[in-house]
């Protein structure tokens, strides 16, 4: 899959609030990696609490595994008010997304936009761990060319 020259990619700008429950629940839980990774916390914890509301906890290393390989590179991701999607948040739901969806060659396409090829099939291999946890808590993620 080409992933260059899209028109849109999906999830770009939009809100926050308006996201399903799973894509919701990874976008608020990258932001609460990122949030306690800038002040120093352990960023694990702060995700393991969150998941922790749709008994979804088996998915926090995965997501710290998959935030820290993408964080070898500038990582945008918004703060945990921030009411639109902004920086990598879009390109975050659409690789976990097509990794859980079953397309993983498509994950790895929206990785390797990021990340040199060793550490774009390191996170790959996260993002289908992470899919696989939400799944398993219930936490279906929507097809990502319909968004």
């Amino acid at each position: 899959m080409a992933t260059t020259g899209l028109p849109n990619w999906p999830w770009t700008g939009a809100e926050a609030d308006a996201l399903p429950v799973a894509e919701r629940m990874l976008i608020d839980s990258a932001r609460a990696w990122a949030a306690a990774a800038r002040q120093g916390q352990p960023a694990l914890l702060a995700v393991r609490r969150l998941l922790a509301t749709e008994d979804a906890m088996g998915a926090a290393e995965p997501l710290d595994a998959l935030l820290r390989t993408l964080a070898q590179h500038p990582l945008t991701l918004g703060c945990p008010l921030c009411p639109r999607l902004v920086g990598e948040e879009p390109a975050l739901l659409l690789a976990v997304s097509c990794a859980q969806r079953g397309p993983r060659r498509e994950a790895l396409a929206c990785l390797l936009r990021r990340l040199p090829p060793y550490q774009a099939y390191a996170a790959t291999a996260a993002a289908i761990a992470l899919g696989c946890a939400f799944r398993r808590a219930g936490l279906k993620l929507g097809d990502p060319w319909s968004a």
